[in-house]
This record gives C-alpha cells, sequence and structure tokens, in this order.
C-alpha cells in the first residue's frame, strides 16, 4: 500500500458486518480500505451454521436481542431488514432454505456468502490490506491515522468492526474493546454468550451416565425462557435450549429445566398416579413411555430411586417429588465452556455511546462501532448476522 494514502474510510474487521459496511458505503461514492489481520477472509462466517451459515431470521426483531438498552437495535434493524438481506442473496442467485423457526440457511455453502460480500466490495472498489496488523489508531484534527504493518493510513472515518472475544482459535482478539477505551468510550463487560454450561465434577458425577441423551425441553433463566433440545454432555449441558439461555445467565443463578415440557407438574403427577392404580409394570419402564429410555432410566439413578420397582408400590409422595424433578429441575451451573465454545460474546461497546442512526461515537466524530463488538447480543438462529447486516448497512450508509 505505501505510506500516508488517504480514504473516506477505513474498516477494520472484515467480517460479516465489516464486509457489509465496506461494500454500502463503497457502493454510495466513498473510498474504502478493508483491513484485517487474518490470513482467511470471513472465517467466523465459514464455520457458522454447520458450515452453511445460518444467514438470518425471518423473524427478526428489537425482541431477539440483549442490550443494555434493548430500544437502541430497533431503528437499525428496521432500516435494513432481513427481507432486504435476503434480497440480496437472491439476487446473487443463491439457493438457500427455512430449517427451523424462520433460521434460513445456504443449500450449498457458506462460502457462497462470503463470495457475495466479496462481490459487494469489489462493486464498491474496496480496497484491501489482509493480513494486516493494525498497531495503532489515532485521530489528529479532522482525521484518523491508522498505523498498519503496511504503512500509515489515514482517513475521515474509521469503522470498528473487530468482533469480540468468542472462538480465539480463528483469531478474536479485543482490538475493539481496547480502541473503544483508547478513545474514552464505556464498555459493558464482555462475557461469553451462546455457550454450553458446565458444573463441578461432583454435582455432575449422577449425571455424567446421561451424556449424549438429547431432548425438547422448556429450558428458563433470568427473562429468557426457550423451548429447544438440549444435550446432556460428559461436563454439563448442552444444545439449543442451553446456548440461548446461557445469554441470560450470571455467575451464581440458578437455571430451570421442565424436561418433560410437555407437562406440568400437575399433569405429570396425575399421569403417575393413573399408571400407578392397577400398574404392574416398573417405574421406569411407565417413565419410558414419557420420556427418551435412558433419561429414565437415569433419572431414577440420578434421584436414588429404585427403578425396577412396580409403580405400584411407589408411594404418592415419591411419585409427587419424581415429577417435581423433572418438570422444575433448578441447578446452578459452576460456569462456561467459554470463549473457546462461545457463538458469540455478549456486552460491548455502550449503547449510549454510539448514535442510533449511524452507530457513531457520540464522543468522537467519526469513529463507528458495529457488529459484535457493540452491546447488541442476538438470540440463537441467525439473529447476530442480520444485526451485521443492518448495522454494517446503516454505518455503511453514514459514509458518503
Amino acid at each position: 500500500m505505501g505510506d500516508a494514502q488517504h480514504w473516506d474510510t477505513i474498516v477494520i474487521g472484515a467480517g460479516a458486518a465489516g464486509m457489509m459496511c465496506a461494500a454500502v458505503a463503497g457502493q454510495r461514492g466513498a473510498r474504502v480500505l478493508m483491513i484485517d489481520h487474518a490470513e482467511k477472509l470471513g472465517e467466523k462466517i465459514r464455520i457458522s451454521g454447520g458450515g452453511r451459515c445460518n444467514f438470518t431470521n425471518i423473524h427478526t426483531g428489537p425482541a431477539n436481542f440483549i442490550s443494555e438498552n434493548p430500544h437502541f437495535a430497533r431503528s437499525t434493524l428496521a432500516r435494513y431488514t432481513a427481507a432486504d438481506f435476503v434480497a440480496l442473496v437472491r439476487r446473487h442467485g443463491i439457493g438457500f432454505h427455512e430449517k427451523h423457526k424462520g433460521q434460513l440457511f445456504c443449500d450449498e455453502s457458506a462460502e457462497d456468502i462470503i463470495a457475495m460480500l466479496r462481490a459487494e466490495c469489489a462493486t464498491g472498489d474496496v480496497r484491501w490490506a489482509m493480513p494486516c496488523k493494525v498497531r495503532r489508531v489515532a485521530k489528529n484534527a479532522e482525521q484518523f491515522e491508522v498505523d498498519t504493518e503496511q504503512g500509515t493510513q489515514r482517513a475521515r472515518r474509521v469503522v470498528i468492526a473487530t468482533g469480540g472475544l468468542s472462538i480465539p482459535k480463528i483469531g478474536a482478539t479485543d482490538f475493539g474493546f481496547r480502541i473503544a477505551r483508547q478513545f474514552g468510550l464505556r464498555v459493558v463487560e464482555p462475557r461469553p454468550a451462546l455457550v454450553p454450561l458446565s458444573f463441578h465434577a461432583t454435582q455432575w458425577t449422577p449425571f455424567m451416565p446421561l451424556a449424549g441423551v438429547s431432548l425438547d425441553v422448556h429450558a428458563r433463566c433470568g427473562a429468557g425462557a426457550f423451548d429447544e433440545d438440549m444435550l446432556f454432555t460428559h461436563r454439563g449441558l448442552s444444545g439449543p435450549a442451553i446456548l440461548q439461555i446461557s445469554s441470560f445467565w450470571t455467575e451464581g443463578a440458578p437455571i430451570r429445566l421442565n424436561l418433560a415440557p410437555s407437562f406440568g407438574t400437575d399433569a405429570l403427577v396425575q399421569a403417575l398416579l393413573a399408571a400407578k392404580h392397577g400398574g404392574r409394570q416398573a417405574l421406569q419402564s411407565v417413565l419410558a413411555q414419557l420420556l427418551p429410555r435412558r433419561l429414565a432410566e437415569g433419572w431414577l439413578a440420578s434421584q436414588r430411586i429404585d427403578g425396577a420397582q412396580r409403580i405400584a408400590d411407589a408411594p404418592d409422595r415419591l411419585l409427587r417429588a419424581l415429577a417435581q424433578s423433572l418438570t422444575d429441575w433448578q441447578l446452578v451451573p459452576s460456569g462456561s465452556e467459554g470463549y473457546r465454545k462461545a457463538e458469540v460474546t455478549r456486552g460491548g461497546v455502550a449503547t449510549d455511546e454510539l448514535s442510533q442512526a449511524t452507530l457513531e461515537s457520540r464522543r468522537v466524530p467519526g469513529l463507528h462501532f458495529i457488529g459484535e463488538v457493540v452491546d447488541v447480543t442476538g438470540w440463537l438462529g441467525g439473529y447476530n448476522f442480520q444485526w451485521a447486516w443492518s448495522s454494517g448497512y446503516v454505518a455503511g450508509m453514514a459514509m458518503a
């Protein structure tokens, strides 16, 4: 690139939000430089959705996001909707399908989304510096200086699109948070989100035999409540239900699970008592008609209940306690699997530091933050990608 080149906009971070922003800005006539330290483009897009990229959710709305200010994302999401991104995908001839609860996936590969974004950037004549590390960002008078491995670049505007701390093995860093703090912006404490939850070994020993069991549950924690699939693991709990409520979980707080979500406690009690009258079956056989067999047998063992006894011989109080334990299982995780397994980072640049209209810093004119680096965290199911597209678009529109 050479030293001291001048641009209208420098975008740091060539992920979903960064490429969207660069493409929109470039197509509006801005001279845009995209900088990223990674060797491969769009790695988080590439690995998402099992390699098929759950690129949006048709039900996206402000209620699907967690933030200090739950209303902040409203205008951004309204200005560039899931339907807008779907229209872009269609224009590029990418096949897709709805998989579950509004989640849209590529028919072929996440590579199709990366290629689409790269093509959109090319249409806007976006220039690239990649791989290229940024050493320093400073502001002098009316412009920014970005000191990189490939020389010093100057621009009227800088967009930070470097994401959060999730999945460090593909290059996640705290760069965006450091830049925010450097310029005096408040950062909501980052923590792993959409992540499996773990338990102390002594607490989890009774449930280790259930590793591999998967079932639909109703999961609750704080303000979060979801009906999704859950998976028992050797270390704790995973699956969509747990990933969803992990975003609402804080250290020391309990989670609550109904392992028989088609029943409430009273309904399950009645079902067990009805089976008791004249029942010649073993308790575990009756329970296996209501739950996956491995769960029925393993749960009885974890509760130290003799599953081989005839249900007719089981005291009513035992059946009531069993129903209560299954429909309102309360337990306190010891932690999570951390950023290495977290799909996203909760927290980030505080929304009260940013303009809703442009995602520009209120303190530092010309400095914008978009995507995961901002304190806007979506549910599992394509919502975080839609925030990337929407925030990238809104910032891109402000570039020229």
